[in-house]
């Protein structure tokens, strides 16, 4: 499996932790002239803005530490033009959702940032 068809795989596998976890998705890969978030979703009267890494093993360190702070700042900056564009003032965060696949099993951590 190519690496971009590895990472939707990651994200659908992610998406279905969130929902059994109590997260309502909003949105999926919004996309803006900035860049994109991953999954917008909603917990707890919160909108959470979500970045998933997906990895195969931790030989090459684990997946969250591929959200550096110029990652980071492009996140906050596409999820103030959401926020923007909804008006709405509910609180947020931010996390990333890492996700290892060993051979048949998922291991899921969500990692607020």
């Amino acid at each position: 499996m190519k690496n971009i068809e590895f990472g939707k795989f990651g994200e659908e596998k992610g998406i279905e932790f969130l929902k059994r976890n109590g997260y309502k998705i909003i949105e999926r890969n919004y996309k803006t002239k900035i860049g994109e978030i991953d999954i917008i979703a909603k917990k707890e009267k919160q909108i959470i803005f979500i970045e998933v890494k997906t990895r195969s093993s931790d030989n090459y360190g684990f997946p969250e530490e591929a959200v550096n702070q110029r990652k980071l700042k492009k996140i906050e900056k596409v999820a103030y033009l959401y926020l923007k564009s909804k008006k709405t003032n509910l609180p947020i965060r931010f996390e990333v959702l890492s996700i290892i696949k060993d051979k048949e099993n998922f291991k899921f951590e969500i990692i607020p940032i």
